[in-house]
């Protein structure tokens, strides 16, 4: 199987390059600037088709949230205009795609995790512009599976994770959000449920139940202080930095973006339909701080002060 991913330097799609390197008859070709720019996508088209995939991977974005808010045009060329061009370029070439959403499409406000069927409502532009993006691909290319996924993090890259331990090779104590509730998802696994679900669109290509939104994120659910918590006690007992958790509220650390208060995904539909189960967040966690002590990001880091 040939896929094309965008977002060359994302963490799925670094993800995804890795994990093609561990499966037979599996090759990952990412796609990114400057041949790729999703604020302006050129032919795309011409770009796929010199590489034949036989699925496109959407999984490229402006994921700046709180940047998103002071320059929206950005942030709508590249998550909904950028991921149209993406999906039509599938659709021209005859193949499926598989399209990297948000839970900012959520609004947050429901006390139970959101299904696929919730109603939408999206608080920030970021969110806004992702769910355009999801209008965008299903009109495209009817051939689509779109994957809404949440609080992503891997062992490279800019994110949560990497954050704190950045952060406790300073500190003693550290504040954090502790009434936004979701689930950790490790990028790994998304890659590895992505290719599973381009695998199932290849072997049924009419097969209504394998199409359209689906939910995917970590087993389990957190807050953000719960998460920077197993992430100090992960790392204390690999001789890496940490800190004290201090809990905080929403309204003690303000965002130019509003954050849903709820992120937390039912992935029931997932699960039947293309029989993907998620891990437990803290058991992908401990795999993420396995790999960082592995290459000495932990032990390189020094305790908290």
């Amino acid at each position: 199987m040939r896929l094309i991913v965008t977002g060359r330097n994302g963490q799925v799609a670094r993800s995804l390059v890795e994990h093609a390197r561990l499966v037979d008859r599996l090759v990952v070709v990412p796609v990114g600037r400057p041949e790729l720019d999703l604020a302006a996508p050129g032919d795309v088209t011409a770009l796929f088709r010199r590489h034949a995939p036989d699925v496109v991977v959407s999984a490229a974005a402006h994921t700046a949230v709180d940047q998103a808010e002071s320059e929206p045009d950005i942030a709508f060329a590249t998550n909904r205009d950028g991921a149209g061009a993406v999906a039509a370029a599938a659709a021209a070439l005859g193949v499926p795609v598989v399209h990297l959403s948000t839970d900012y499409v959520f609004d947050g406000s429901k006390a139970t995790p959101y299904t696929e069927d919730d109603p939408t409502g999206p608080v920030s532009v970021y969110g806004r512009s992702k769910l355009a993006g999801e209008q965008a691909v299903a009109l495209a290319q009817p051939d689509h599976a779109i994957l809404r996924t949440a609080w992503v993090y891997a062992a490279e890259g800019k994110n949560f994770v990497r954050t704190m331990l950045r952060l406790a090779q300073g500190r003693d104590e550290i504040g954090v959000v502790a009434d936004q509730h979701g689930a950790p998802t490790y990028a790994p696994d998304i890659a590895e449920a992505v290719i599973g679900v381009a695998r199932n669109l290849i072997a049924r290509p009419s097969d209504p139940t394998l199409r359209g939104i689906f939910h995917l994120s970590g087993a389990g659910e957190t807050t953000w202080a719960g998460f920077a918590a197993e992430i100090f006690s992960r790392s204390a007992a690999l001789g890496g930095p940490h800190a004290r958790v201090r809990a905080i509220a929403t309204a003690d650390y303000p965002t130019p973006a509003a954050r849903p208060a709820n992120s937390r995904l039912d992935c029931g539909r997932l699960a039947k339909a293309h029989g993907i189960i998620m891990p437990d967040w803290r058991e992908a966690l401990g795999r993420c701080m396995d790999h960082l002590a592995r290459g000495s990001v932990l032990t390189g880091g020094g305790q908290a002060a």
